[in-house]
């Protein structure tokens, strides 16, 4: 999006910045029993969760989604079956690879995997998860709220706020996300969703300020 003032352009970047920022765990990584890639319209998600299994991180990698809110009626086909088509074809091989792909939420993500695993008769105690850059945060509160007694570190594309607009994610289309997961990091724990998360006031004075901007079209009623 471009704003009419040239002002009211460097005040978004800076309050998406900031939100960009806050999404972010900065969990340092090591090595667990899973890798868990979460589903999304982000390619570059599978690529890290297989990027990891090669570097040695974890013996399984599972990709969960199905279709969501930004992949239904645009792709053909499951998240996690693309994504694992795409592990495939960067060398990770077909026997570490569990797909659930039923799951259209992020809760659905890690409770239909427990299913999934529990069915293979897997019981992981650490989990790296690997989701979108500014779904970090969300995901780690999903997780712990869901399976509160295994470890896990979550992790994402290692890319810039800047640089992650793409042809398929354009930047007006990222802070509107951005904008509508801070909303459910607000809401959500209430709801039974969501582990509680702090946020900052000058985070919260941003999100605000980007809704003011119109930035408002991932927001939850």
């Amino acid at each position: 999006m471009i704003l009419p003032d040239e002002n009211l352009n460097e005040l978004c970047l800076q309050w998406a910045q900031l939100l960009w920022d806050y999404h972010h765990t900065n969990h340092r990584l090591s090595k667990s029993d899973c890798i868990l890639v979460l589903g999304s319209n982000d390619i570059r998600v599978a690529e890290r969760g297989a990027q990891l299994y090669l570097e040695g991180f974890a013996p399984h990698l599972i990709f969960s989604g199905g279709l969501g809110n930004f992949t239904t009626g645009l792709w053909d086909e499951a998240e996690a079956d693309k994504f694992a088509k795409l592990a495939y074809s960067l060398g990770v091989p077909t026997e570490a690879v569990l797909i659930e792909n039923k799951s259209s939420n992020t809760g659905e993500n890690i409770r239909f995997t427990k299913q999934l695993l529990t069915q293979k008769g897997l019981n992981p105690t650490s989990f790296i998860v690997v989701q979108k850059p500014f779904m970090e945060r969300r995901s780690y509160a999903t997780f712990k709220q869901n399976w509160p007694e295994k470890e896990l570190v979550v992790t994402s594309p290692q890319i810039s706020m800047l640089d992650y607009p793409n042809e398929e994610i354009s930047f007006e289309l990222m802070v509107n996300a951005m904008v509508g997961d801070l909303q459910r990091i607000k809401v959500y724990p209430d709801l039974g969703f969501q582990l509680y998360q702090e946020i900052p006031s000058d985070v919260w004075e941003a999100y605000e300020g980007l809704v003011r901007l119109g930035f408002d079209k991932h927001l939850i009623s």
